[in-house]
This record gives C-alpha cells, sequence and structure tokens, in this order.
C-alpha cells in the first residue's frame, strides 16, 4: 500500500507546500464551495497564491455549466478567475468529439444533459439533438445556434410511456454523449439506446462518472455517472469517459496550459476522480476534506483506490499565510 499521506496542520507546513509547487490545480464543488456557499477561507487561499504569481486552473467534472456560465458563478461569489482558466467535463467532451473524433460536419450528437454542455458543443459547431427541451431553451437555440442544434424535441420531456414505432431515428446520430441531466427519463434513455444499439459505429461518451455530488450540508445527489450506468448496463459497453480522472481532461488543459507536473499539486475532495486524476497525470496531490472524502476513507480497511500525497482538513485553512 502507499505511504500514509503528510498531514498539513501548521503555518510553516503551509508555507513548505505552497512553495513546492508552481502550478495549481482545484476542484470546485467540495473544494471552493458547496453549491452556493464558498468554503471559509477558500477565496483568501487563493489571493494568496495569485500574490506569489502562481498559476491556476480550476478543473471540475460539472458538466451542466459552460466555462463562460461557471465564470459567472465565480463571479457571483466573488471568486477571481478567468474562462481560460475554467476546464470542466463540457468543454472538454466537447474538444474531444472536434479535436479528436474530428466528427463530420454532416453527423450528429444525440445529448443527455444541460445547458452547459450544448454551449460547449456549439462552441465548437458540432451539431447535436436531444439535450434540454424546455419551450424557452427550443426559442433560444433555434434562434441563436440554428446552425448547430437541428432539432429540440419536447417530446424528450415526459413521463410518458416511450412508444418506439412513433420513433423517427436519425440515422445521422454518430455520437451519444450523457452528462449531468436532471431531468433524466425513460424517454431519453430509449433513445440513447436505440442509437448505440441500431446506428452503426455509434460513439458512446460520457462528460464524466461521478457517482454522486456535493449540495452543501452534508448531502449529496445522484452525478453525471448515474444517468450513464443505465446505458452502460443496455449495452454492455463502456463509455468514453472525457472527465476526471480520464486523461483526455489532463490533455485538454495541457494543450491550453504549459506546465512541469513535477511542479503541479492536484487539491480535490475526491480519491476516485481528483486525487486519481493528478496521479495519473504525474502530479502531486492534495486532499481536503471538506467534500466527499473523509479520513475514514484512507484506512487500510477501506481500501482506498489511491492516497494523496498531502491532506489538510480545509483548503482554508491554509488563509493564515496571508495573515
Amino acid at each position: 500500500m502507499a505511504n500514509a499521506p503528510t498531514r498539513l496542520s501548521s503555518k510553516e507546513e503551509y508555507a513548505s507546500f505552497v512553495d513546492k509547487f508552481d502550478t495549481f490545480l482545484f476542484d470546485c464543488d467540495g473544494v471552493l464551495w458547496h453549491d452556493e456557499t464558498l468554503v471559509p477561507g477558500a477565496v483568501q487561499v487563493l489571493e494568496h497564491l495569485r500574490a506569489l504569481r502562481k498559476r491556476i486552473i480550476f478543473v471540475t467534472n460539472n458538466a451542466t455549466k459552460s466555462r463562460k456560465n461557471y465564470k459567472k458563478k465565480f463571479d457571483r461569489l466573488g471568486v477571481q478567475a478567468e474562462v481560460d482558466e475554467v476546464f470542466g467535463s463540457a468543454y472538454a467532451s466537447a474538444v474531444y468529439i472536434s479535436s479528436v473524433l474530428k466528427l463530420p460536419k454532416d453527423e450528429k450528437v444525440y445529448v443527455i444533459g444541460q445547458a452547459g454542455l450544448e454551449e460547449e458543443l456549439d462552441e465548437e459547431g458540432i451539431q447535436r439533438i436531444g439535450g434540454t427541451v424546455s419551450a424557452d431553451s427550443v426559442i433560444l437555440h433555434r434562434a441563436t445556434y440554428s446552425k448547430f442544434c437541428i432539432s429540440q424535441d419536447p417530446a424528450d420531456k415526459t413521463f410518458d410511456s416511450f412508444d418506439i414505432t412513433k420513433f423517427e431515428r436519425d440515422p445521422e446520430v454518430t455520437v451519444v454523449l450523457a452528462g449531468l441531466d436532471t431531468a433524466i427519463n425513460y424517454t431519453k434513455l430509449a433513445k440513447a439506446m436505440q442509437y448505440l444499439t441500431r446506428n452503426e459505429n455509434c460513439r458512446f461518451i460520457a462528460t464524466n462518472e461521478d457517482s454522486t455530488y456535493p449540495v452543501g450540508g452534508g448531502q449529496f445527489l445522484p452525478g453525471a455517472g448515474s444517468i450513464s450506468a443505465p446505458l452502460r448496463y443496455i449495452t454492455k459497453t463502456d463509455p468514453i469517459s472525457i472527465g476526471k480522472p480520464n486523461q483526455a481532461m489532463m490533455d485538454t488543459i495541457k494543450a491550453k496550459h504549459h506546465f512541469d507536473p513535477k511542479k503541479t499539486v492536484m487539491v480535490g475532495d475526491r480519491l476516485d476522480t481528483d486525487i486519481i486524476f493528478g496521479n495519473k497525470g504525474g502530479c502531486s496531490t492534495l486532499l481536503v476534506l471538506t467534500g466527499v472524502a473523509k479520513e475514514v476513507d484512507l484506512r487500510p480497511e477501506a481500501n482506498p483506490p489511491v492516497m494523496p500525497d498531502f491532506i489538510v482538513d480545509s483548503l482554508g485553512d491554509l488563509a493564515v499565510l496571508k495573515n
């Protein structure tokens, strides 16, 4: 088993830790905030790192927001961030489809997901169907993204039984992309199944496979992995997963920012995504205990998937360095 992590608990230890690195990769949910509530001291830590001219990059598996909308959340919470510092699984998925798969312009993506995922696909010029289906979004996307958004099917937003005899399968769909969808239903899963099993060479991609996500107050809700899981079971096929801990996300970051992994630390709250992600990328790792993982999860009997290099109760603990 890997060595036990170094616990940071004093101002001297925090200072020594910060001095080791030039680049800091931060998860967001559970590290910087819980929903709309900041982790106490987190903003002060980020300000201190910027004052030391450290590079800061935000890496989130949340695919419900585009980078531009994520920037709005940073602004709303008073956290300094630029769009090119934010890397989400929605953006990385869109880049993967356009730059790695090189999806032809006449082919389409069937989307299970929310507006942020759609916006990133539109930015990459990728044709899509499915996705959000409220009346407002249909009007907005037809007006703004008519070149890329072929159809938003209001029939997807239903709890009625799926009638396959009335389903007109689009032969141009060659990718099913599944992200977090808080309005998931049987119809969307049934349509995705039809594309994956009946359209030749249709690829199955998941923005990420987080089983849950934190919403504050020690509570959690089903994550994007819970959305793609039924399709995995139905098709007996593992999706290409883009978000942490997969290196497709790291490759997307490296394409935009050049940094030395040996002088880089990944800060996160999940062992199975953040810490593995940093470890696979050759970076050091810091686990904070304000999100999913708890110290008990590091005990041998818990069989942790990986051990972090460092551990701290909260990112905000490092705020003493600013004083």
